[in-house]
């Protein structure tokens, strides 16, 4: 069995990868193939060399490995907003992830807009990054096609398929149905739908879904209880308010994410509706707010953490040269006490 030796390095000296693999009993290069995940050694030696980085407190250069590699271990995210609760969480997974893997994350914001997106890609090009992950966006399937050949690519949001590309699409479709046949569940007949923006698929998807819950119901679609929102709380409270200066008459409220359903509960506050006693609500997403809110929100579970783990591991693989298998988990309504059977009349 191998002694474990007190640490040797050269007194504030610089610790240097022959030192390790003179301290484990194995090649330079053996060493540095165990760095870049491309070796295929016994367990002994892989400790031995673990044990040996520990022992002199050798620290990789990054730089180095990836030059070597003919990489730079830098990976580019486009986000739409970086302050967005979604889409924040989903850069915690993404940098979790890829940190683990010695990679490091270039974050930049596309604004949802196709020509800026078009600009941070060329940006993160000129940083030589190794491959890309894309948040939904605007930018077309077609230009995302011809980055990918050069570029390996993760996009969320869509369904997309291209050499070098690999998409991960949440079922929006069955996640609004879910929420919207837990309200019709609870006797709720006149829902209203506050949807997002519909350059989005997901938004789109959402509605369908909503509808598809109706029609199975055998609830007439209303196209007067259907309010046009921006995925954000302020356009969910100028929904509701719209909605409530209309006069049409509506028990519950499913609005396409949580964001805009906390605007909408405080729209039905400030005028005196209690939830869900007076008037049931719904989110989408299950942020962290949403269990903090007041009443806590029903909502559907979609893990913006989880997308973000899969979306990083997922470009990993197309890195390593191998065919990603990921897929989001399927979308779980949380009841909470935002909702509730109907008052009789």
């Amino acid at each position: 069995m191998r002694k474990s030796a007190a640490r040797t390095g050269p007194a504030g000296g610089k610790v240097t990868l022959e030192m390790v693999a003179l301290r484990s009993g194995v090649s330079p290069a053996t060493v540095s193939r165990i760095l870049n995940g491309t070796a295929v050694v016994s367990d002994e030696k892989r400790a031995a060399v673990d044990l040996a980085i520990a022992e002199l407190g050798f620290v990789p250069n990054p730089i180095a490995r990836g030059l070597a590699g003919g990489r730079t271990l830098s990976a580019g995210v486009i986000t739409q907003a970086i302050d967005s609760p979604f889409y924040g969480v989903a850069l915690r997974g993404i940098e979790e992830v890829l940190d683990k893997a010695g990679y490091i994350p270039l974050f930049v914001s596309g604004h949802w807009n196709a020509d800026e997106e078009k600009r941070c890609i060329e940006v993160l090009r000129s940083r030589r990054v190794d491959g890309l992950i894309v948040l939904t966006g605007r930018l077309g399937d077609a230009e995302l096609g011809k980055v990918a050949k050069t570029l390996p690519t993760v996009i969320t949001g869509r369904v997309l398929k291209a050499p070098g590309l690999y998409s991960l699409q949440f079922d929006d479709f069955e996640g609004a149905r879910l929420a919207t046949e837990h309200l019709l569940s609870l006797g709720h007949r006149r829902i209203a739908f506050i949807a997002g923006d519909p350059v989005h698929p997901d938004a789109n998807e959402r509605l369908r879904g909503y509808r598809s819950a109706l029609q199975a119901a055998g609830v007439r679609f209303k196209s007067s209880l259907v309010l046009q929102g921006s995925f954000i709380e302020e356009s969910g409270r100028a929904a509701v308010q719209r909605l409530l200066a209309s006069g049409e008459a509506f028990s519950a409220i499913f609005a396409a994410n949580d964001q805009m359903a906390f605007g909408a509960a405080l729209a039905l506050y400030e005028e005196g509706l209690r939830v869900p006693d007076d008037v049931s609500v719904v989110g989408f997403d299950d942020l962290a707010g949403a269990t903090h809110s007041i009443p806590p929100l029903t909502t559907i579970q979609q893990s913006g953490l989880e997308m973000g783990r899969l979306a990083a591991a997922s470009l990993l693989e197309l890195l390593a040269g191998e065919l990603p298998k990921a897929q989001l988990p399927k979308p779980q309504l949380i009841v909470r006490a935002s909702t509730r059977p109907i008052a009789p009349a």
